[in-house]
């Protein structure tokens, strides 16, 4: 008989799988287009809690249009900067 351990090792797949979102997919998708503009650039690279922290008010069903729009778009980096910030969309604060 094995140790509970042997059972309960956090580092395995398995457990990774398990904890696997779909927004957590979305983020790691825009982290990596991101991210290679920014690298290109010169700038600092993104990482996970920072794209956390940028995408926190924006619900899951609305980060697959913001995925749609930006594949669409010529410069992917740009066209998610400028449809995240607020101050673009004023139509939208009103009704809140």
């Amino acid at each position: 008989m094995q140790h509970i351990k042997a059972h309960m090792q956090s580092d395995s797949p398995r457990s990774k799988r398990e904890r696997a979102t779909e927004r957590g997919e979305l983020m790691k998708y825009f982290m990596e287009h991101l991210n290679t503009s920014r690298k290109r650039d010169g700038l600092p690279l993104l990482t996970m809690p920072r794209m956390g922290r940028l995408l926190l008010a924006i619900p899951t069903k609305d980060l697959y249009y913001l995925q749609s729009v930006c594949d669409q778009a010529k410069d992917f980096s740009k066209k998610f900067w400028w449809e995240i910030n607020p101050k673009n969309h004023p139509e939208k604060n009103e009704q809140k």
